[in-house]
């Protein structure tokens, strides 16, 4: 592997965007994070991640709304939604727009690190 994954977090809660941003960077990642919508997009357009860790419920503009505008930049990037709530419309919906799971807050480290792993190496 000549260069590394790109991971991206976006979630509104600090404690959590630090966290996986540590996480996935120990991981050997390239990590980035953004706390809202616009932050994400501008980097998405940028840095192209190759996945999107995406918190669902961001002020501004919702999970859904950056999920949309993710895909229109670049369909290829992985996208894992999630969610403090047990939204399973908006889910589903994600799912539909290309989301490719999900986990629900507080979400297992290391079921996140091996969802993850799972989608850059496979």
């Amino acid at each position: 592997m000549s260069q590394s994954n790109k991971v991206l977090i976006v979630d509104d809660q600090y404690g959590i965007r630090v966290l996986l941003y540590e996480v996935f960077g120990k991981e050997g990642y390239e990590t980035f994070q953004a706390a809202n919508g616009k932050q994400a997009l501008e980097i998405v357009k940028n840095e192209s991640p190759d996945l999107v860790i995406l918190d669902m419920k961001i002020p501004g503009m919702d999970g859904l709304e950056i999920l949309k505008e993710i895909k229109k930049i670049n369909t290829d990037i992985k996208v894992i939604m999630m969610t403090a709530y047990g939204e399973l419309d908006m889910i589903k919906e994600a799912t539909e727009l290309g989301a490719i799971t999900h986990f629900t807050k507080p979400f297992d480290i290391d079921e996140l690190r091996l969802a993850v792993r799972s989608q850059l190496v496979g």
